[in-house]
């Protein structure tokens, strides 16, 4: 929800709110959502990659978009199905715009990344790094979706043994908006072999540029 309203979507019509009573007996009704196709793929996009259900959904959406932009497009009205296309490679358009954007910076600023103790970086960073390079234009997204594809992790998201050099999986918390609570998850974050790996598949065309290390 808060993708969409970031957006300028009408979040009340991409998530729909209902309430159901599914024995149909009776009693306190249940609260659900209905959601548009939109609202799907943000969803998926936003969920827990570990869950095998949303693994599932990204790996749809990654396939769809992969299917639309090698489509051959003929002039015709679109179908639900390509318009639900659309919107899924126009969120990879504007990914890659903003990933473009930050080429624009002052260079200083731009390699203002930080990595860990340990050396490895976020998706976020590792995608800033990778888009250094004029032949990548990915962002933190894309990145988890051509990670899948490259096949470093399995369905539930964790990095295969053979790519254990280059995904690491850390533990880390945040705090739940509603009770308050620390929740503690795992994140996938790419060593800097990993980084030289996807530059590599990603089509990378000059050397890979790292950040430097900051001062202790």
């Amino acid at each position: 929800m808060a993708s969409a309203r970031n957006e300028g979507l009408d979040v009340d019509q991409v998530f729909l709110r209902s309430q159901e009573n599914p024995s149909g007996l009776g009693g306190r009704p249940r609260e659900d959502f209905r959601m548009t196709r939109h609202g799907a793929y943000l969803l998926a996009m936003n969920g827990d990659p570990n869950k095998p259900e949303v693994a599932a959904a990204q790996t749809y959406f990654a396939r769809m978009t992969r299917e639309a932009e090698v489509r051959t497009k003929t002039p015709a009205l679109p179908s639900n199905r390509d318009l639900a296309l659309m919107v899924i490679a126009e969120a990879d358009r504007a990914d890659a715009a903003e990933a473009r954007a930050r080429e624009l910076e002052p260079s200083a600023q731009a390699w203002d990344v930080l990595a860990s103790a340990d050396g490895d970086y976020s998706l976020r960073d590792a995608a800033h790094i990778l888009n250094r390079d004029r032949g990548i234009a990915t962002g933190q997204n894309r990145l988890l979706r051509s990670i899948r594809e490259f096949e470093m992790v399995d369905r539930n998201g964790v990095p295969y043994s053979k790519h254990s050099a280059h995904l690491v999986e850390r533990a880390t918390s945040y705090q739940h908006p509603h009770t308050g609570e620390a929740v503690l998850s795992r994140q996938i974050r790419v060593t800097v072999q990993g980084l030289r790996y996807l530059h590599r598949r990603l089509g990378g065309e000059g050397p890979l540029r790292l950040p430097l290390p900051q001062a202790g």
